[in-house]
């Protein structure tokens, strides 16, 4: 859907392995910048493992999951599958990178928006972290669908997302009472009965946001809407559409009714908040595929 210049010349176009080189340290070494940025993300990991230690240590175990060290933790992760969504996007001609691609996403949906909990005390009209589901699902399930290409591929990485979603409902219990037991602690009062935190704030209803985003992707190819505003159109469908859901899903998991007016506010933040997701995935999109790419070169 988005080509590079020597690809509409019909010219052959290099691919760099895990992105174009970048000089690090003013020239010390150069390294793929895929590479670059999952490394970095995993050393930044190690530091914040190290603070959650000590923040154990002197407040015992965490009740939550927007401690100081857990969102580094998490913006850590953020920032390792980042620097592998670039590497799998510069293999995207090839099985692999395409199945890498659908992989990382549903990994950077699931653990990018806990990341926004950090601003839960800013007098704010709506919950950050609920924002940041919509931008964040709605971004990346665009991006990568003009990274690839291939219109089915939002609804591959929802599907995914989903079965991702099942598995830490299993997983993340079990874990809760490995460790619980392992340390000799407790575990928390009605634990038992509250659904696990984490995949219970993943989106749900991703499948039909990602069939929106189909729907109008495969419109804008028939009608011939202009790239300029086709992924906005996207964004503001997939977006209305999760927006509208995440008041259902918390009924879903125990939580009191949303009231009509809630249904709306919030059907009008995702339609906000999917367009400037759908304008940013567009140009992410154009970067993921320009910066892994050689230019063509006279002769070829």
């Amino acid at each position: 859907m988005i080509a590079t210049a020597a690809q509409r010349a019909g010219r052959s176009v290099d691919r760099f392995p895990g992105g174009k080189p970048v000089r690090v340290f003013g020239g010390v070494f150069r390294a793929p910048l895929g590479y670059l940025i999952a490394g970095t993300g995993a050393a930044l990991f190690l530091l914040f493992g190290l603070l959650d230690l000590w923040w154990h240590s002197l407040y015992g175990f965490d009740a939550v999951l927007d401690s100081p060290p857990h969102i580094g933790l998490f913006l850590s992760i953020s920032f390792t599958m980042v620097g592998s969504v670039i590497v799998f996007a510069a293999a995207r001609d090839t099985r692999w990178g395409r199945a890498g691609v659908i992989l990382s996403i549903p990994v950077l949906i699931t653990f990018s928006p806990i990341t926004t909990k950090a601003f839960d005390a800013l007098p704010l009209p709506v919950e950050p972290d609920l924002v940041g589901n919509i931008l964040f699902s709605t971004l990346l399930l665009i991006m990568g669908t003009l990274t690839i290409g291939r219109w089915s591929t939002a609804l591959t990485t929802a599907a995914t997302l989903g079965a991702l979603q099942i598995l830490l409902w299993w997983f993340s219990p079990w874990a809760a009472h490995v460790y619980a037991d392992a340390s000799g602690l407790p575990l928390r009062d009605n634990l038992g009965h509250n659904p696990p935190e984490l995949p219970s704030e993943i989106p749900v209803f991703m499948l039909l946001a990602a069939a929106a985003i189909t729907a109008l992707l495969r419109l804008s190819r028939k009608r011939g809407w202009s790239g300029r505003i086709a992924p906005q159109i996207m964004g503001a469908g997939g977006g209305a559409v999760i927006g509208l859901s995440l008041p259902v899903q918390s009924a879903l998991f125990g939580e009191t009714g949303p009231t009509a007016a809630e249904l709306l506010t919030m059907t009008a933040v995702g339609l906000v908040t999917g367009a400037i997701a759908g304008y940013l995935a567009a140009r992410l999109a154009v970067l993921l595929r320009e910066h892994s790419t050689a230019p063509a070169t006279k002769g070829r």
